[in-house]
Parts: structure tokens; C-alpha cells; sequence
């Protein structure tokens, strides 16, 4: 076993055991802090798929920008609004997990089927792009291929996450936002 698949096994492991920690806890602040690692993790991952630029952006955007903003919302919001979510998780079971547990079971089946029915060397985009030489080497530098690239003709997927992180910064600063009534 080379020193590469023992790192993607242990980036792996920290990045599947700290997800789980973070679904079943019922700490938000360790869930939080529980979350970066999850996030490293998942970067590191990337770095061993030789996507640097996809860890860097994971880093810079969900690490250094909606964690943050998580973060922000966690520490601005009112001692009423975490004593409602501490009421609620007190509940084991109750109407209103009922539809994301049916959403991540469908996930989980959809999941499960596409990995047993998936054969990646079959893939029709996969042989496309071998055959027309459309392929990120180890060697080849390939910031300046993704600037350009971003800016041509992946345009659009990068306005979209941009709009995503204005979401994500409105919906930090409502849920920071005070209530006059209470």
C-alpha cells in the first residue's frame, strides 16, 4: 500500500466518522467545530484527486466564508432562539424529521444504486475526453487552463455559487437578526 492511498483512507475516515459526528450531535458548537474538520478533510481529498484548485476554493469558500458566517449566526443569535433548538432536539421522534428522513433514505437508495450500477471506465464522457486529449496530467499546470476556463466557459456554474454565498450571507444575517417582540 503506497503512501498515497494511506493518506486518501485516513482523509477518508476523519472526513466520514466527523460528517457523522456532526449529523448526530446535539452540541452545536462541536458540530460546528466538527464541521471544519469534515471540510479539511474533504479538501484533503481533493488534493490527492490532484484537484488543487477545487481544495483551495473548498477552503477559501465553505471554510473561510459560510463556516464563518455559520459561525457569526451562532454567536449573534439570541439565547431564546438556542433554548427553542434544544426543546426541539429533546424530542427523539416527531412530525417534523419524518420528511428528511424520507429525503436521505431516497439519497441512500439513489446513492447505493448508482454505485453498484456504475462502471466508471464505460463512461461515454470519460472515453470522450481520453480520446480528443482532454485530460489534467499530474505534470501539467493547470491554473491558468481553469482561469480561463472559469471565465469562458464555465461562467454561469460560477456566478451561480456566488449567488449561493449572497444567500448565505442574507439568511446569516436573519437568522442573527433580533427579534423586537421577544
Amino acid at each position: 500500500m503506497s503512501l498515497a492511498q494511506i493518506l486518501f483512507y485516513a482523509m477518508a475516515f476523519i472526513a466520514i466518522a466527523s460528517a457523522l459526528y456532526v449529523a448526530s450531535s446535539k452540541n452545536l458548537v462541536r458540530g460546528i467545530f466538527m464541521f471544519f474538520v469534515t471540510l479539511f478533510a474533504l479538501a484533503g481529498l481533493y488534493v490527492l484527486a490532484l484537484a488543487d484548485f477545487v481544495a483551495v476554493s473548498q477552503i477559501v469558500i465553505y471554510v473561510g466564508g459560510i463556516l464563518v458566517l455559520i459561525l457569526f449566526a451562532f454567536m449573534l443569535s439570541g439565547k431564546e432562539t438556542l433554548d427553542s433548538l434544544g426543546r426541539q432536539k429533546d424530542k427523539f421522534v416527531n412530525s417534523g424529521k419524518i420528511p428528511g428522513l424520507v429525503l436521505s433514505l431516497l439519497f441512500f437508495a439513489v446513492m447505493v444504486t448508482v454505485l453498484l450500477k456504475l462502471n466508471a471506465d464505460d463512461l461515454g464522457w470519460i472515453k470522450q475526453s481520453v480520446a480528443s486529449g482532454n485530460v489534467i496530467k499530474p505534470t501539467d499546470n493547470g491554473i491558468h487552463n481553469i482561469g480561463i476556463n472559469l471565465m469562458t466557459t464555465y461562467l454561469l456554474p460560477f456566478e451561480a455559487i456566488s449567488i449561493l454565498l449572497m444567500m448565505a450571507l442574507v439568511g446569516a444575517a436573519h437568522i442573527a437578526r433580533k427579534e423586537q417582540d421577544a
